[in-house]
């Protein structure tokens, strides 16, 4: 079993923490995003992983084995893990199936090993299992993008490695590209059940490629969940605007529902603490909070045609980003801003006069200073 732990892991370089105790559950078999903003710990904590760096304090533990904790630094080549580099990194002086080779325990950091392997049954097996068994004889050069981090990756899965680490793989190919390999990277792994760690800039890639989505923060790992919950509850303001759009308002609390722009919406508190909280930690009556709004929960009608049930605001479009299969239009209301997301068939045009109401029940934090 190929389970990855890691318990308040902490970093440093020099005299300052890049890493403030981080601690995250994988289980066997699933595949972990971690997304943040540049600079905030992401690649550190995979290096770190890998072994490419030492801890100041903390436990990793991969599988059965314990990799790091105080006094044990165990090596990189012993731990058990592949590698697949955003760049791909592979030897231009070698064949496809000669770079796949170089991965096998027997053939490690020797390229007559590599080339006396590369005709074997296993090399044939992983660039099949990858797609390119027609293409062992070909240099790095001839090939493009997205066919080099297939070779990549079967040069990372050729040791049968418990942990697969991601290094923004998909960062330098095309949209297009982009989604059919980060599509059958996730299947390819859960077929040969070995867990992953994606490191990805791209929240979306993170949302739709996951089985649990890690977001970091200064050093900090702020939230822990699957890509449905993380993104319909986000921990913090913060989170809610990293991971999506979100739309926020001023509202003041009243029992289980919050006054806003947008009328009195049923409401669930999310605590600054969710391990530790608990129902009487729910703000009084009237105090301030911030509500937040995903744009897709808003719904839009005609003025004037709306039946007039339930909380709606009057509102004006002025202006319309399209996208081809959706639209997010950008809402005036007197001193408020609002952002609808409409699908490509309920597109209105800049000056359209509209009803807006909420659908489904909104979240409040604590109001920021």
């Amino acid at each position: 079993m190929s389970r990855l732990e890691v318990h308040d892991l902490v970093v440093g370089y020099d005299v300052a923490d890049v890493l403030h105790s981080v601690t995250l559950d994988v289980p066997h078999g699933a595949l972990l995003a971690i997304v943040g903003p540049s600079g905030c710990g992401k690649t550190t904590l995979l290096r770190t992983i890998a072994g490419l760096v030492r801890a100041r304090a903390g436990e990793i533990r991969i599988g059965q084995h314990m990799v790091t904790t105080h006094g044990i630094h165990l090596a990189p080549e012993k731990r058990r893990i592949g590698w697949v580099p955003q760049d791909a990194a592979l030897f231009p002086h070698l064949t496809v199936a000669e770079n796949v080779a170089f991965g096998l325990p027997g053939a490690r950091g020797s390229a007559r090993s590599a080339r006396r392997a590369a005709r074997g049954d296993d090399v044939r097996r992983l660039l099949d299992l990858v797609g390119l068994g027609d293409l062992g004889d070909r240099l790095p050069a001839q090939l493009s993008g997205g066919q080099a981090q297939r070779v990549a990756l079967a040069r990372a899965l050729a040791s049968s490695p418990d942990l697969v680490l991601l290094d923004e793989p998909f960062g330098a190919l095309d949209p297009i590209l982009r989604a059919e390999l980060r599509l059958a990277v996730r299947e390819l792994l859960r077929d040969q059940g070995v867990t992953g760690i994606l490191v990805t800039h791209d929240q979306a890639e993170a949302l739709s490629t996951a089985d649990l989505v890690a977001v970091m923060r200064g050093g900090e790992l702020l939230q822990l969940d699957t890509p449905e919950e993380l993104y319909r509850r986000p921990a913090t303001p913060w989170v809610a605007g990293f991971v999506g759009d979100a739309v926020f308002l001023p509202g003041t609390w009243h029992g289980d529902e919050v006054a806003c722009a947008l009328g009195r919406l049923p409401a669930d508190w999310v605590p600054d603490d969710a391990a530790t909280a608990s129902p009487a930690d729910a703000p009084v009556d009237g105090a301030p909070v911030e509500v937040l709004v995903r744009p897709e929960e808003l719904t839009l009608s005609a003025l004037g045609t709306d039946d007039g049930g339930g909380q709606e605001l009057a509102a004006t479009v002025v202006d319309v980003s399209y996208t081809g299969h959706d639209a997010m239009l950008t809402l005036a209301a007197d001193d408020v801003r609002l952002r609808a997301r409409v699908t490509a068939a309920g597109l209105l045009p800049v000056g359209s006069r509209v009803t807006v109401r909420v659908a489904g029940r909104v979240l409040a934090y604590a109001a920021r200073a």
